[in-house]
């Protein structure tokens, strides 16, 4: 299985602003904008930790998922949530040849934590030998700032000042602070049958 972030979160998504005052940085001064790009950064970085803890995406961007074959043709389980909409399944044969499966075949199972690929009859159409298949979806909670859930943007600024405010030190980051981790923990995937499929 391959994972692949096609788009980004853009700047203009991301909440420097508010990180600023989170942070109590000063301002009225003529480099007030001089540390944005710092705070951009550590956004990102406790944007991207929060997600892969919890396997949501907050801010919606697209994705494509490759896989050598389905995990179970009765229904393949997406990797990230929550799936606004699937754009593409296709097929790629040994050649690397592209064919689209007709939509028809296929329908979305929303679910917050472990959305589906379904099939419209009994299975998903049948991977050719030696091929894969690439399913391309969006997945997050909206693109602005404000659709993100309450606890998870606040779970974020907390992990974004942690790193800013151990920014000098060196060495691998401090773990998770229990704070940030109280308030992503309803969000985290239960994964059951050592995470199988279903």
């Amino acid at each position: 299985m391959m994972l692949i972030e096609q788009t980004g979160v853009p700047e203009g998504a991301l909440p420097v602003a508010m990180m600023r005052d989170h942070l109590r940085l000063g301002s009225g001064f003529a480099d007030d904008a001089a540390q944005d790009g710092l705070v951009a950064a550590y956004l990102r970085a406790a944007l991207a930790a929060v997600e892969g803890r919890i396997g949501k995406a907050l801010l919606t961007r697209r994705f494509l998922l490759r896989l050598p074959d389905w995990r179970d043709a009765a229904g393949q389980a997406l990797p990230v949530a929550p799936v606004e909409t699937v754009v593409s399944v296709a097929l790629v044969d040994a050649g690397g040849v592209a064919v689209a499966v007709d939509p028809g075949r296929w329908r979305l199972m929303r679910d917050m934590h472990r959305p589906r690929l379904m099939p419209v009859g009994a299975l998903l159409p049948g991977v050719p030998q030696g091929g894969r298949v690439e399913v391309v979806f969006d997945a997050g909670f909206g693109a602005a700032w404000a659709d993100v859930p309450a606890d998870l943007r606040q779970a974020v600024f907390l992990l974004a000042a942690q790193y800013h405010e151990l920014r000098h030190e060196g060495g691998p980051g401090a773990a998770m602070p229990f704070g940030v981790m109280a308030l992503i923990e309803r969000w985290r995937t239960v994964r059951v049958l050592g995470g199988g499929g279903r």
